[in-house]
């Protein structure tokens, strides 16, 4: 059985919160994304993708027990069907225009957890007071700066340091990484946004869910020690536990 619980804050430069996140216990599914683009425009590519995973999801109601493999593939499909949407959205309203959205979801199927990402929204497993990174973000300094050999001290200032390769909403072409894996009792998961796993360090993250504090303690815990640093991005962080 799932324990979950998740907080989202502005941060302590952003004027307004462009990050969403779902959780939906009775789908098995729980979900942040962090929107990006003018105006309103990166609050509502960021809703607007969340609801339609959700949606697709509800309405499949076999998704979780089917034994056959295809779950992945739906949870996949569904972040195709989220940036079909979005783009939609962005064509119909000037207003809109290059907004988009970064996405990570984990979906219960059985005693199985299927995780699919798109952009630098993280999942992370905790398991043995060690903190583990499970998606791969989809960045320059991840997928061109790293791979030119560049070391990580030019990476952290590189002026590229920022930009995406892959977001729901910019492309036809989505790429979606997609990722399953069985969670033992006991063990967290974390979901998040750049402005935790970019500000935060490792080790506080890892002390923070060390603790035997509640979730909702925990997620405000991480919020609190992001801000503490000066909280230059919005803030969001949804925490699963496998009882």
């Amino acid at each position: 059985m799932i324990e979950a619980f998740g907080a989202s804050d502005p941060g302590c430069v952003r004027a307004n919160n462009e990050d969403y996140y779902l959780i939906e216990p009775s789908l098995g599914l729980y979900l942040v994304a962090d929107g990006m683009g003018g105006a309103q425009a990166g609050e509502h590519a960021s809703r607007l993708a969340a609801e339609t995973v959700r949606d697709l999801i509800r309405d499949n109601p076999g998704i979780r027990s089917n034994p056959s493999g295809a779950v992945p593939d739906q949870l996949v499909n569904a972040f195709v069907e989220a940036n079909q949407r979005v783009m939609r959205a962005a064509e119909a309203d000037s207003a809109m225009e290059g907004m988009g959205t970064t996405m990570v979801a984990a979906l219960e199927r059985g005693d199985e957890l299927v995780i699919a990402s798109v952009g630098d929204s993280r999942a992370y497993l905790f398991e043995h007071g060690r903190l583990r990174q499970l998606t791969e973000d989809q960045t320059w300094v991840n997928e061109v700066g790293r791979r030119l050999g560049l070391e990580e001290a030019m990476l952290k200032n590189h002026p590229m340091r920022h930009v995406l390769t892959m977001a729901v909403g910019v492309s036809d072409q989505l790429r979606v990484h997609s990722y399953q894996m069985q969670p033992l009792p006991g063990v967290q998961l974390l979901l998040c946004t750049d402005g935790l796993h970019g500000v935060t360090s490792q080790e506080q993250i890892e002390k923070t869910l060390a603790s035997r504090d509640s979730l909702e303690t925990k997620c405000r815990e991480l919020i609190a020690s992001a801000r503490a640093q000066g909280g230059p991005d919005n803030i969001t962080a949804v925490i699963l536990k496998n009882s």
